[in-house]
């Protein structure tokens, strides 16, 4: 959006201060000052009450005089002549009362906007900044995430607007978002849905717009419609077109939903993503460290370039031409495409999405000669056996995560669900049979009864369907130890994914050794953040969660090459090709419940390094199945 022009930002300066009658009382004042004095001068005039060393008066003499008096009574104390002192005390005693007024007039308005600047109740005049509308515990993760997007820019703007006290959402953004570098934060108090609300935060103004479901209301997702049509449907808003991403809860509400913000609104649905990162973090273990690390803006992400020097060469030319960044795709007429096939040639305009760093790291590099392809071991046939798995407490992402794991499995696959409530209605499934039991999880002797061992993989929900945020990770942990005391006194090898809500509990279910945590809040921040930063990753992130089309796997290094023997990545990059595939990092077993080591996980390594893969490491691919 266009930068306020000065006319633009006078006029909100005249609304803030003087809309609320500031300007009438001291228009009127000034009225009833040129009054007095014109009506009492020319009173004097008519009566003849000249000054003693005067001997005829002169009206527009008069009327100056009397006005100099109003603002300073000392003027009269040289005056001569008592009709003209006595005219003369009543313009100074109707000028003190008039600027006695008058002071007190910009003294109440001084203090009431300075009240208004603690509420949050005045406009901003940001321009190219990013708007929050609505709160959260989302909001805090989603503005440290901007901020490192941010720090390359001199001068970055956060502006949110929320249901919320000023201060408290301050001390909020202060405590949990400490190193927010040369990046701003404002927060001002109002109701987003409403559209004289909405202009305080400037929406004209802003690159993007990020629509959070506040927390507490009874129907969050409506909340969310509403503003996206206040904003869409505002009178003021620009002629251009709003970049606009926001929240959603449930399915069922994203019909209407588009409806009401049209094409400017890329809708979010929360328990819809974080169902489907959880199917497949289950299936793969470490899989969530690399969709966490496409998702924040530390270390690797998504960006999209475009490279002229490309055009004419094949898809797997490309990989091979970047070395400090990693080709996954392609965007074609505006549409992006995971893992193209290998020959497709890159036409003119053509963007190359990759793996970087930073968009200052996007170069291309020297392109090798040859490519070792000694180490590269034939492929062989995956088999997709019928899986058990054991999921524990339930939430709203239930019947999405049960649909999306049918998707995956083979046919005679078992799911067993362990809750101490009801089950939420399940979609139709194909390969998928579902025993629902009775139990609370957090019972040593529920889970001693289960036989855990017998399954593939255990799902820990946090179950807000009957708790609420912090009660619900309290009772995750609980199981988690529970298992893992299960596992070392049974000798079992358990594959677990928890959910927690709340990041600050990370460390507390590392200590209980969790194959994979999905930390939901923020991981659906992390995207909501992503997407308004590039609009067009949108589609990325789709194609990347669901089913079909290709996904990322972290498959068996030794399906590729062999074991103990130093390769380059771009034998390995040469040994994804052969299978339809395209390699973009490794995980390190090792590393595998090891933070600093970002838990073994390496995305876009650089390609002419050594990697010697041991048993258990894993090959980063992004492959149709």
């Amino acid at each position: 959006m266009g930068a306020p022009t000065f006319s633009e930002r006078l006029r909100y300066w005249f609304d803030n201060w003087m809309a609320r009658g500031t300007l009438a009382l001291m228009g009127l004042l000034a009225l009833a000052t040129i009054a007095l004095v014109v009506v009492i001068g020319t009173i004097a005039f008519l009566l003849h009450a000249y000054p003693e060393d005067s001997a005829e008066g002169d009206l527009i003499d008069i009327w100056w005089g009397g006005l100099m008096r109003t603002l300073d009574p000392g003027t009269m104390g040289g005056d001569a002549g008592w009709g003209f002192r006595a005219f003369m005390l009543l313009i100074t005693i109707g000028g003190l009362i008039i600027v006695a007024s008058l002071i007190g007039i910009i003294s109440g308005a001084f203090d009431d906007k300075v009240a208004a600047l603690r509420k949050g109740h005045s406009r901003v005049l940001e321009h190219n900044h990013s708007l929050i509308l609505g709160w959260s515990d989302k909001v805090p993760e989603i503005v440290n995430e901007l901020a490192i997007a941010n720090e390359s820019e001199g001068r970055a703007r956060v502006v949110i607007v929320a249901e919320r006290d000023k201060v408290e959402m301050d001390e909020l953004i202060k405590a949990r978002c400490r190193n927010l570098g040369g990046t701003r934060v404002i927060t001002r108090s109002g109701d987003p849905k409403s559209m004289a609300d909405l202009t305080l935060g400037s929406p004209q103004w802003a690159r993007s717009i990020v629509l959070v479901a506040p927390e507490g209301s009874p129907d969050p997702d409506s909340d969310v419609i509403k503003t996206a049509l206040a904003l869409t449907n505002n009178p003021d808003r620009p002629t251009s077109a709003y970049h606009i991403v926001a929240e959603l809860s449930e399915s069922e509400n994203l019909e209407v939903a588009r409806l009401a913000g049209g094409e400017e609104v890329h809708w979010v649905l929360g328990s819809e993503v974080i169902g489907r990162i959880t199917v497949q973090s289950c299936r793969q273990s470490g899989l969530s460290v690399v969709y966490q690390e496409f998702l924040d803006f530390e270390g690797d992400e998504l960006y999209f370039t475009t490279q002229p020097t490309l055009t004419g060469k094949t898809y797997f030319e490309t990989q091979v031409a970047f070395n400090k960044c990693t080709a996954v795709g392609v965007v074609i007429d505006g549409q992006p495409a995971i893992n193209p096939p290998a020959d497709l040639v890159i036409a003119d305009g053509d963007q190359i999405i990759v793996i970087a760093a930073d968009d200052s790291e996007i170069s291309l590099g020297a392109i090798p000669d040859t490519i070792d392809t000694a180490p590269i071991v034939p492929g062989r046939p995956i088999v997709n056996p019928p899986e058990r798995t054991l999921i524990l407490g339930i939430n709203s992402t239930l019947p999405v995560m049960v649909a999306e794991l049918d998707e995956y499995v083979s046919e005679g696959s078992v799911v067993t669900v362990v809750n101490d409530g009801g089950m939420p209605v399940m979609p139709e499934l194909t390969s998928i049979r579902i025993t629902h039991l009775l139990g609370d999880p957090t019972r040593r002797a529920v889970l001693d009864s289960l036989d855990v061992g017998s399954y593939d993989h255990i799902i820990l929900l946090a179950d807000t369907s009957h708790h609420d945020s912090a009660r619900a990770d309290n009772r995750t942990l609980v199981t988690l130890l529970h298992l893992r005391d299960l596992a070392d006194r049974l000798d079992l090898h358990l594959n677990i994914v928890s959910e927690m809500l709340d990041d600050a509990n990370r460390e507390l279910a590392e200590v209980a050794r969790a194959d994979d945590l999905i930390v939901s809040d923020k991981l659906v921040a992390l995207l909501l953040s992503q997407i308004s930063e590039n609009r067009g990753l949108a589609g990325v992130f789709a194609m990347l969660f669901q089913a079909e089309g290709s996904e990322v796997y972290l498959r068996p290094a030794d399906q590729y090459l062999r074991l103990g023997e130093p390769v380059t990545f771009y034998t390995a990059l040469e040994a994804a090709r052969r299978r339809g595939e395209t390699a973009i990092g490794y995980r390190i077993a090792e590393h595998a419940h090891n933070s600093h080591e970002a838990y073994g996980v390496r995305l876009n390594p650089e390609k002419g390094e050594l990697i010697t893969f041991a048993a258990e490491d894993r090959l980063i691919v992004l492959a149709e199945n």
